[in-house]
């Protein structure tokens, strides 16, 4: 019996993981109980709703905060305010920090007492509470209204319940629409602005595969950083660092599990995803697919080529540029991907056999007639009329703002306009705040890099973009030169005052608005960024959104009342959500096969101390020599390094927690998988991946790697883990009830 036992066990792992259902999903906490709860149970939930998502209680929620606005999620993991996210989310923070003395993105860094941490410049804020305010808001927004009047009102009664929900606290409020406008909820938060960084890896640790293994999968990057969250000394927010700040006592702190892991085992996601589009229509597929990402990848490499080539020249410019280069690369990669898998997957055909099926279901009902029929024509009509200056639009930003001291300039439009004012004050102010944001841009500026990125840009956009598209300013210029770009980046770059610190200050000392305008790249910012991109193509963009916004509203209003009993999640936008799913390997492709995780033996496999991108420091292989993992390893001894699941994730949730059935941190979320790149857009169930680090390597590279034991000693360490429900967990459990017979 045992032997027939083995054999299903054999059989189930060459078919991959057993199937555990992938959930497409990023739910509000608040709907848990009513929309998910059981599923939840099914696949290995042992918490109630109100552990998860409580008002009046701590709950999980309370652990779990937004970075800024939304740029990343972050979770608390000690009684003390010490707070876990990744390394890229907090790379500008390490980087501002770094010089050629300290050098914390080459060596990393480590506070080993709360007096050396080091103030982070960003916030946090905890969700206080969400609330439906659909009744509030849409019986005001009458059939009779335009995109644009409904928008308007919805902003105005949006408004008055902020205030009102504002009034009697010092909370942060926000409305946000959801369903493309069908429904509207509240959100109110806890700011704490003194955040403090406490330690990094080396990004031979925090960053180990570089651009090359970005959205890959296997995967073997310790992509985490430390914060503290501090606040007054009532235990209240501050909007600031103050020295005298204790750290926060959190309602909730999550414990940490170092337990061994399983295919199948549950896996569940707080976080704050920023943007999906998973309602976007075939239309906007073939858009995408066919002018617009094409179009970024194009311009991000080229920009991307010559940072590179001159960040290895000197360690001051790659300490400047190394987080300009991360934010350029990151999505390069994303779209090249995503544009890949949207063909791959055939998302367009899926979009249009879903819409064809939503206009046979308008087409048997005369009343759905009357309200849906200009549904598919007005997105038809609309993308139409977009796909002409999108190309145009793209550039405008990823060509010609990307240069920055096009963007300097830009900024120099509030200066310009006080110049020309009578009134001292604001001439004085607005020179100081040209000093400050000139002190801050040239800091971490080349001009050598910049020169170059102009080149290249301005050449791209004359020769990609439509002639009868491009203003007259920049075909002037462009006939000056003879189209040598070369030669015109280094006429304009030795003259302009946006090139040169030196030039900057010293018209700051006299300002005089002439100078402002007869300066080739405000020209160029005034022409093409405000008269063309923001007023000529804003307002050719105000009226086809009006027709693409109806007939978004309507579209998923439509499929909504097609499939009643089809619970839809909403699509994210920088609000607390809840995935869930399960550890689970892969076949990413015919006759390959992903194990759910990798190890430390992957990390030395990988090493080439040639490339930047896969550079081993010698202190980690020391420990893998020796292979002194404390507690942190596996019962195997294993040093597992990243891990993934099918849980459905997207930017903003780099960071978030990875929990299991018990509210245990299990891991951190840094990544998606490259073959499901179009998840965004469209999530695929059997290859949708969400690439993790595990919690034990974050501890292991704490403890052992940087010898800084008193941040565990802060934390709860769980180290068991009762088995979660997964088809593995019962194939096993038969096993064992065999044996025993």
């Amino acid at each position: 019996m045992k032997k027939i036992a083995l054999a299903f066990i054999a059989a189930l792992f060459l078919l991959g993981t057993p199937t555990v259902k992938a959930d497409e999903g990023m739910w509000l906490p608040m709907f848990v109980k009513r929309l998910n709860y059981v599923d939840m149970q099914k696949q290995g939930l042992q918490l109630t709703p109100e552990e998860i998502y409580s008002v009046n209680n701590s709950s999980l929620k309370d652990a779990i905060v937004r970075l800024g606005g939304g740029f990343c999620t972050g979770e608390i993991i000690s009684d003390q305010g010490l707070m876990l996210t990744n390394h890229h989310c907090g790379f500008s923070v390490i980087q501002e920090n770094s010089t050629k003395e300290n050098n914390y993105l080459r060596d990393g860094f480590w506070a080993m007492k709360n007096a050396d941490e080091i103030p982070a410049g960003f916030s946090v804020s905890f969700l206080v509470k969400m609330e439906d305010v659909t009744k509030d808001i849409l019986p005001l927004l009458g059939v009779e209204l335009t995109e644009a009047q409904r928008a308007e009102k919805a902003d105005s009664i949006i408004n008055a319940l902020k205030e009102v929900a504002g009034t009697d606290n010092d909370y942060d409020v926000q409305i946000k629409s959801f369903y493309n406008g069908n429904e509207y909820y509240m959100f109110i938060y806890e700011t704490f602005g003194d955040v403090r960084f406490v330690g990094a890896p080396p990004s031979s640790i925090g960053k180990y595969g570089g651009d090359t293994d970005n959205w890959m999968w296997p995967r073997h990057t310790g992509d985490f950083t430390l914060f503290r969250v501090y606040a007054d000394a009532d235990n209240k927010p501050t909007k600031e660092y103050k020295e005298d700040n204790k750290p926060y006592t959190p309602k909730h702190s999550l414990p940490v599990n170092i337990g061994d892991r399983r295919a199948g085992d549950y896996s569940m996601i707080f976080g704050y995803p920023g943007s999906t589009d998973r309602y976007l229509s075939s239309y906007g597929v073939e858009m995408a697919v066919n002018i617009e990402q094409p179009a970024i990848v194009k311009l991000r490499r080229q920009v991307l080529d010559i940072y590179e080539a001159e960040m290895a020249k000197d360690e001051q410019i790659y300490i400047n540029y190394a987080d300009k280069q991360a934010s350029v690369a990151n999505y390069w990669k994303y779209f090249k991907g995503q544009t890949a898998g949207l063909k791959r997957l055939k998302i367009y055909d899926k979009k249009k056999n879903e819409e064809n099926a939503f206009e046979a279901w308008v087409a048997k009902d005369s009343k759905r007639v009357d309200e849906y029929k200009n549904v598919i024509s007005n997105y038809d009509q609309g993308y139409q009329e977009l796909s002409k200056i999108i190309l145009k639009s793209t550039y405008d930003i990823e060509a010609i703002y990307r240069v920055e001291a096009i963007s300097l300039a830009w900024r120099g439009r509030g200066l310009l306009a006080a110049l020309g004012s009578d009134d001292d004050d604001k001439k004085a102010k607005a020179i100081a705040s040209a000093k400050s944001a000139a002190e801050k841009h040239f800091k971490e500026y080349s001009y050598t890099i910049d020169k170059q990125v102009f080149a290249a840009m301005m050449k791209a956009y004359s020769m990609d973009i439509p002639a009868d598209q491009q203003p007259k300013m920049f075909k002037d210029l462009v006939a000056k030169f003879k189209g040598d770009f070369t030669k015109m980046a280094d006429k304009i770059y030795s003259k302009s005052i946006f090139t040169s610190s030196e030039r900057m200050m010293d018209f700051l000392e006299k300002p005089k608005a002439s100078a402002i305008e007869k300066d080739y790249l405000y020209q160029i910012a005034k022409t093409i960024i405000l008269e063309d991109y923001v007023q000529n193509l804003g307002a050719q963009k105000k009226v086809i959104n009006e027709k693409l916004d109806n007939a978004s509203r309507l579209y998923l209003k439509g499929i909504r009342e097609m499939n009643p009993s089809k619970a839809y999640a909403p699509d994210a936008n920088s609000t607390m959500r809840v995935t869930y799913g399960s550890v689970k390997d892969y076949f990413p492709r015919d006759a390959v096969y992903y194990n759910y995780y990798t190890t430390i033996e992957g990390i030395m496999e990988k090493e080439d101390p040639k490339n930047p991108e896969f550079v081993v420091p010698a202190k980690l292989k020391e420990l893998y020599m020796k292979k002194d993992y404390g507690q942190y390893a596996n019962s195997k001894g294993e040093m597992i390094v990243n891990f993934i699941s099918n849980n459905d994730i997207t930017g903003g949730n780099s960071g978030s927690p990875v929990i299991n059935g018990r509210g245990e941190l299990i891991g951190t979320a840094f990544d998606g998988n490259w073959e499901a790149m179009s998840g965004d857009i469209a999530f695929e169930t059997e290859l949708q991946r969400t690439i993790s680090v595990d919690i034990r390597y974050t501890l292991f590279i704490i403890d052992k790697y940087a010898g800084a034991k008193h941040l565990i000693d802060e934390m709860k360490i769980v180290s068991d883990l009762s088995p979660n429900t997964s088809i593995e967990t019962d194939v096993v459990k038969e096993e064992e009830a065999l044996d025993a017979k």
